[in-house]
């Protein structure tokens, strides 16, 4: 009798939530024209986006030819560190010397174990076209907690998209691995899981050292939480993983390990640029061309931190006043120093592209809400008026 009774308990469960689903459905089916619009609908579009990319990638990894670039000289170089060569500067592949950090050293020796010593390519694009899966995701939630960009901007940046299915599973590249890591970092960042955060901001690093792009930005948001002080352990966090990964090839030659795997000066190949292809080559290999580039950069940071950044009602946290592990911060009632960008924005209307996830570091935004938020309802008039009063 008892089991009868858990069975019905069991079934009356499932029939419950089957009709919440089912009425849940029905309400975004009745607000279909909303639904591609409105930001309250990111989990179910990137839901359905996300199964739609299961067969998608299925398709690109069985019908379209891959085409080999660096995997083997990925190969190359972790297997010399798997013959026991530590010094850098002795590792090489077809393509060049190895040029990466520690971390890409572990993780791509993992992919070499898992494809029979690199030469499994089938597997080695299934475990790219998961990894893949899993970055989409971690996007989407980045997306879901920002509650401004419309769903139907998804399917351009990943269904739509022949260059993003090459990156991952027609080149198997680096670079997937070093930006799920990055997203993985953001997501936790903004569920103030800041250790964390800085832990895997740390290993993406490790794998490419493009990721200290976004440094700037992590550095903002942690003297913007923590004070200067409350900042040091963080970035401590992140230097001692460095240290800890690269450890075996700093004990056999530091400068050699520094040298390659944060090499500043590299030159990169005119052949294998996208953005600049417009440039004739001699410009695109010029060092002026490079440092303009470089003051560009830095000139929009300063430009960002004293002019955007620079004017909110959040502060840089005072000395000793350090923010909880895991805690949301508490909302400041008198005028502070920075202002949150995504706020200014919001209180102008001012939205005229959507924010990428990899703009989140570069555009820090300091009053975010907690993993789990809900989006709101469309901006009524009345909601904006309320928006612009905070």
């Amino acid at each position: 009798m008892a089991a009868g009774l858990r069975k019905r308990g069991r079934a009356g469960s499932a029939a419950q939530a089957a009709g919440l689903c089912r009425q849940w459905l029905q309400r975004a089916w009745q607000e279909r024209r909303l639904l591609l619009r409105e930001p309250r609908y990111t989990l179910l579009v990137a839901a359905c986006l996300c199964l739609a990319e299961v067969g998608i990638t299925f398709w690109v990894i069985h019908r379209v030819a891959y085409t080999e670039i660096d995997w083997k000289a990925y190969m190359a170089q972790v297997e010399g560190v798997i013959n026991g060569t530590y010094d850098y500067t002795q590792l090489q592949g077809d393509t060049g010397p190895l040029v990466y950090p520690a971390g890409f050293v572990y993780i791509f020796m993992g992919l070499y174990y898992a494809t029979g010593r690199g030469t499994d390519i089938r597997m080695a694009q299934n475990i790219f076209a998961v990894l893949y899966l899993t970055t989409l995701l971690l996007v989407f939630l980045i997306y879901h907690q920002t509650c401004k960009v419309p769903p139907f901007v998804f399917f351009f940046m990943c269904c739509a998209s022949y260059r993003v299915h090459s990156i991952f599973v027609l080149r198997l590249f680096n670079d997937p691995v070093a930006m799920a890591l990055l997203f993985l970092s953001i997501n936790l960042l903004l569920a103030q899981r800041w250790g964390w955060g800085c832990c895997c901001f740390s290993l993406a690093v490790s794998v490419k050292m493009n990721v200290l792009l976004f440094a700037p930005g992590l550095l903002f948001l942690l003297l913007t939480q923590f004070g200067f002080r409350g900042a040091l352990p963080k970035l401590g966090i992140c230097a001692g993983i460095q240290v800890l990964l690269g450890l075996p090839f700093l004990l056999e030659n530091p400068l050699g390990y520094l040298s390659r795997s944060f090499d500043l000066g590299r030159q990169f190949l005119f052949r294998w640029t996208v953005n600049w292809r417009f440039l004739p080559e001699a410009l695109f290999l010029h060092r002026a061309f490079h440092l303009a580039l470089l003051v560009a950069h830095l000139t929009l940071l300063l430009l960002f931190a004293f002019c955007k950044w620079h004017r909110g009602k959040h502060p840089v946290a005072a000395e000793g006043s350090i923010q909880k592990e895991g805690s949301i911060p508490a909302p400041h009632t008198q005028p502070d120093r920075f202002y949150p960008l995504h706020l200014q924005l919001h209180r102008h209307l001012l939205q005229p592209f959507p924010p990428l996830p990899i703009l989140r570091l570069v555009f820090p935004h300091t009053a975010l809400p907690p993993v789990g938020h809900t989006c709101a309802l469309a901006h009524t008039p009345a909601q904006v008026a309320g928006a612009g009063a905070h």
